[in-house]
Parts: C-alpha cells; sequence; structure tokens
C-alpha cells in the first residue's frame, strides 16, 4: 500500500475558527419564570448586602461597648475596695504616718536621709566647660540701663558709608582739574 500524500491544507482550513454566538445565546431559553427569580436574587442582594454590613457595624459597636463598661466597673470596683479602706482606722492611720509624716505626741521620728544605694543615686554632672562662669552681674538691669541710654540720646551720629570727601562742595559734585 501506498501512503497517501499529504494534504495541502486550503486558505479556508488555516484562518481561524469561528464561533457563533448566536447559536449559543439561542440554545439558553429562559422562561418568565426564571426571570422573575433571578430578579427576586438581584434585589435580595441590593436589600440584604447593605443591611448586613450595619449589622457587622452594630455588633462591633456593642463588643466596645461592652469592654468600655466592663472597664468601667473595674474601676468601680477598685474604687469601692478604696473607699471601704478609708473607713478602717488603722489605715487612716497608717497613710496620715506614711504620707504626712504624722506622729503620735510623744513618739521620737528619725527620718533617714540619702538612704539610697550608690547605684540608684544620680551621678553629678560635670561642668561644660572652665571659662564658662557664673555671671556676677544681672544682666537684665544691664539691658534695661542700655535699652534706655539709647533712647534718651540727644544726638545720632549720621553713619559714614565708604570713604569720606575731604573737602564737599555746596553743590554736592566734585569737579576733576
Amino acid at each position: 500500500m501506498t501512503s497517501p500524500a499529504p494534504r495541502s491544507r486550503s486558505p479556508r482550513a488555516r484562518s481561524p475558527r469561528r464561533v457563533d454566538v448566536r447559536g449559543w445565546l439561542g440554545g439558553i431559553r429562559l422562561s418568565g419564570f426564571m426571570v422573575i427569580m433571578l430578579g427576586l436574587v438581584v434585589l435580595a442582594a441590593f436589600v440584604l448586602v447593605p443591611t448586613v454590613g450595619t449589622y457587622l457595624e452594630q455588633r462591633q459597636r456593642i463588643v466596645a461597648l461592652e469592654q468600655a463598661v466592663q472597664v468601667t466597673e473595674d474601676q468601680i470596683a477598685a474604687l469601692e475596695t478604696e473607699k471601704d479602706r478609708w473607713q478602717d482606722p488603722a489605715y487612716i492611720t497608717t497613710q496620715a504616718r506614711e504620707r504626712l509624716y504624722y506622729v503620735r505626741p510623744g513618739e521620737v521620728v528619725y527620718l533617714v536621709d540619702n538612704d539610697l544605694p550608690d547605684s540608684a543615686i544620680p551621678a553629678e554632672q560635670a561642668p561644660v566647660s572652665d571659662e564658662v562662669v557664673q555671671t556676677t552681674t544681672d544682666w537684665m538691669s544691664q539691658l534695661v540701663r542700655s535699652v534706655t541710654a539709647a533712647g534718651l540720646a540727644k544726638t545720632a551720629a549720621l553713619p559714614v558709608i565708604g570713604v569720606p570727601d575731604p573737602d564737599p562742595s555746596p553743590s554736592g559734585s566734585t569737579v576733576a582739574p
């Protein structure tokens, strides 16, 4: 048997295949019921999406407010405990002794100064420079005297700009010889 000769493709076969969209769309059949149901689904999506967003936002607000209420209740409980402590005369006495250094008549109180360990004592700062020293005069009073003297001066000298003329002429211009 002989092998068939290769076929040459015609120009029509080389072009891309065309798809007939009308045939594809024509195969889809929509009934009136399908159109109504599709419309209801789209309408439900438009109605429910903002509602769900509002619901989630309100839930976040509720959670935040519940946390704020819990914090406030904790603060109230701490303040009530503190209030109950202040009803006890022994606590009041202890606070007066510790905070205000109150003592009972006849008691001797010893206050210990510099009772911190060496590591807790701040190091003294070294001087910034040997040349910088504290002034012995009041700079503010010197400033006021200087401003007052400048304001009370009777005459002011005109500033000289450039080289002054040795023989100024009355006309204000100089003539070269």
